[in-house]
This record gives C-alpha cells, structure tokens and sequence, in this order.
C-alpha cells in the first residue's frame, strides 16, 4: 500500500491512533501510536526511539550495554506492505516497524532486520523460506490465588471445543480480519490449553505474522474477562506451550525440500539444513528457547522434545518430519523444529534457523541417523551411539553456548549478538533471585 492509501484505509475506519509495533530483544511486543493527523509525515520519517530499549529486558530492567544508554536514538520505520486494522481494538491500526539509525541505515540491533539480513543471503542462492507457526496458549479466568483454566477437558475433547467457542471464534474472526489465514484448531492436553496454526509465508511476513498473532490472542481474549497465556509453562502442574515452527525451502515455485525419491520424500538439501540445525542446537535454543520458563517444559517425554534428534512424525525429537498430504507431496513437505515457544523473538528465532541451517548446507553435514523411538527411552549408551545429546537444561546454559557459536553470533552481529545476551542473561539472574512462584507469574503475565 502507498502511504496516501493507508492513510485514506485508516479515515474510512475511523481510526484515531496506529500502532508501530517492534518485538524487543525479551520477546515483548512493545510500541508507539501516532494519530491519523499525523500518520502521513510519520510514514515518512518513522518515530523516535532510545537504543536504550534494546538493553532492556522483560522485567523493564534496563541493563548496562554499551552504546545502548541515555544518549542515542533510531526511528521507528513501518513497512507499509504489514499496515492492518485491529479488529480487537476499535479505532487504532498496526504496522509493523524496522528499526533505522539517523543516518538512514538499518539499526544493527534490529531483530527484524537481522531476519530481512538472513533472507537476502537465502535469496542470493536462488531460494525463500516459508514458515508457519503452530501456537499453543492457555485461556484462564481469575482465581482467588491468581489465574486458573477456564477448564479440566481432555486433549482435542468437544467440550473443551465448547468452553472455549466464543472466544476461539472471536479470534479466528480477529485474524481473518487481518489476512491472516488459520490452519487449524483444537483444545490440546492442557486444562484450558488451545493450539492454533496458521498458513506458511515468506519468513519476514510468517515472523510479522507471529507478532500479530500474540497480540491478536492476547487482545481478544481480554474482550472476554479472560486472559490468554502463550508462556511455555503457565503453570507447573500443566502442559506447556510451544510455537514450534514449520518451515520449508523454495526455489521459485519448486520445493526444494521435497525429493520423491529421497529418505522420507526430502531433499539432500532439506537432510543437511537439518544436520546444521542439530549440529547448532545446543546454542540455537538460547535464541528460541531462551527464557527460565522454556526449561520448565522442555523435558523428556513431554511432547515438546528434549533432545537433539531428528525423524519422520516423531513428536519428542527436535525436529520432526511430518508427514505430507495425499495427492500434495511437494506443497506439503516441510521439517517441523519443536524446541522454541513464544517467550522468544520470532525475528531472531527464525533467523537463527537459517544461519544454523545454510551452515549445514555449506559444510555438506551429515546429521545423526533417523530416530523412529522416543529417546527418553533408550540408556545413555545407546543414545551416544545414536549421537543424540540431551538439551541444555536451563537458559543460562543455553545463553552461554550461544554466546560461544561463532556461526550464530557472527550472523546476528556483535551489537544485536551483544544486547541479546545481556538483556536475557539478566532476565534468567533476575527470575532466579525472585523464586518459582513470582518466575511463573512473571511468564504468565507478559507472554
């Protein structure tokens, strides 16, 4: 859209205020609203921002970066093809934003723009990524010691379907509003626990889309005095919540993952993007796993995987390769990553993705055989003859190893890489100082 169409798109919708929205190196939505009055210059010249914003964590803590302090500022700069109205806010619009330097270059600690960075290196290759996510969140209503389920269902139980009905539909309706196209739904195992996919898109717009998503969930869930947690562990003694991420490499409208002929229909390529990914896992999960709470749920023989392994539908390995469609192989083929939920960056998350994945391009790797058992269930012995390796078992352990892969750090750059680090490190010090409990709520409340 021009800025003359957005601008005349928000008149007729009455809107007053629009959001530009960013998502933070915490994995918060955070943002600023102009009024329409003056959306047309702001288009232009995008709002100001201190970069001390990116060395402040989820706990508003801001920490001790250097060049990220009180002096210094970028702009806020909206891409003006993510312009939508809020359909769970009356009178307000989104755009998502890149963050830019006064300069007019792109700000290196840009999570969206380290993610625009990895797709210009696919598309130097001829290829795109697409990628969808499948979110697990918790509905709860409030309870006399804090939030509690808004049900005790079974996993994909018709009543849990029917607890949920209305605000499920307001928020099917809520993303069609924005173009966003739902894949699926059901209650899952949880008690009060829901899952909703979407369609894949080119990895910019899936991780745009990923944001919206959390805000849309949030938003309207509100509309009905209830609450929406995407945390990976609302609560200890229930399930917990992924955003495992489907993804798949395309070469115009050929996809480059799929291979008939090929050990479970892929690629070589698709084989060896998944022996990068394995190959950087350790420090690839302080990127998509990175926060105290994402080490409440990553544990053996929960479904949300636990250690690095690959194979076909195996739903405790890291990556799983799913199944395809009767009479749509090609479209369908796609590599499922389980290890990530919404307390990280999508920006960053899938832009680590494909720094570990063109690693294993690049470096023709091989990855450990298939598993085709739940690997919780072999000894210690017949796991290392399989190469398989438990997960980090905490996010300062994940932090650190990410702090010492030189692939992934030089992907990001060494402001972003720097920052990062800082900001979720104090986050994992802060939540540890503060106990369970407050570590729990603290999850529950801001993802």
């Amino acid at each position: 859209m021009t800025p003359e169409q957005i601008v005349a798109a928000c008149r007729d919708a009455d809107v007053r205020l629009v959001r530009f929205l960013y998502c933070d190196n915490g994995a918060i939505v955070r943002g600023k609203a102009v009024h329409v009055d003056r959306l047309a210059e702001r288009l232009r010249t995008g709002i100001g921002l201190t970069v001390a914003m990116q060395a402040m964590n989820s706990l508003d803590q801001l920490q001790p970066v250097e060049g990220m302090g009180p002096v210094g500022e970028v702009r806020l700069v909206p891409d003006l093809d993510t312009f939508a109205l809020a359909p769970y806010a009356p009178g307000t619009a989104v755009l998502l934003v890149d963050m830019v330097d006064l300069d007019r270059r792109p700000y290196s600690a840009c999570p969206r723009g380290f993610l625009g960075r990895m797709a210009s290196r696919l598309g130097q290759r001829g290829w795109e990524l697409r990628a969808a996510v499948e979110n697990e969140f918790s509905l709860a209503r409030p309870g006399d010691d804090g939030p509690v389920p808004i049900d005790r269902s079974l996993c994909f139980s018709t009543v849990g379907m029917t607890a949920a009905h209305e605000v499920a539909d307001a928020i099917a309706g809520a993303l069609g509003t924005q173009g966003i196209q739902i894949e699926q739904y059901y209650p899952e195992l949880g008690h009060g626990q829901q899952e909703l996919s979407v369609a894949p898109r080119p990895v910019v717009a899936a991780a745009d889309t990923q944001v919206l998503v959390r805000e849309t969930i949030r938003a309207v869930t509100t509309g009905f005095g209830l609450t929406a947690s995407l945390a990976p562990k609302p609560w200890p003694d229930v399930a917990g919540n992924g955003a495992h991420i489907h993804f798949s490499l395309w070469e115009g409208d050929r996809n480059a993952f799929y291979d008939p002929a090929g050990r479970f229909g892929l690629s070589e390529l698709a084989v060896r993007f998944t022996a990068g990914i394995l190959a950087h896992l350790p420090g690839l999960l302080g990127l998509t796993a990175p926060s105290v709470n994402s080490y409440q749920r990553l544990l053996p023989q929960h479904w949300s995987s636990a250690f690095t392994c690959w194979g076909p539908d195996n739903r405790e390995a890291a990556v799983r390769v799913p199944s395809t469609f009767w009479d749509a192989e090609q479209a369908s083929t796609n590599l499922e990553f389980k290890p990530t939920d919404a307390s990280s960056n999508p920006y960053l998350a899938f832009g680590g993705l494909i720094a570990a994945g063109l690693d294993g391009i690049d470096r023709e790797l091989e990855p450990p055989g298939p598993l085709l058992v739940d690997p919780a269930t072999l000894n210690d012995q017949e796991r290392a003859r399989a190469g398989v390796e438990r997960y980090p078992q905490a996010a300062l352990e994940a932090l650190d190893l990410l702090g010492k892969d030189d692939v992934l750090l030089e992907a990001l750059g060494e402001p972003l890489a720097r920052s990062y680090l800082a900001v979720r490190r104090s986050e994992a010090e802060a939540y540890a100082a503060l106990g369970p409990n407050a570590q729990y709520a603290g999850h529950f409340d801001k993802y």
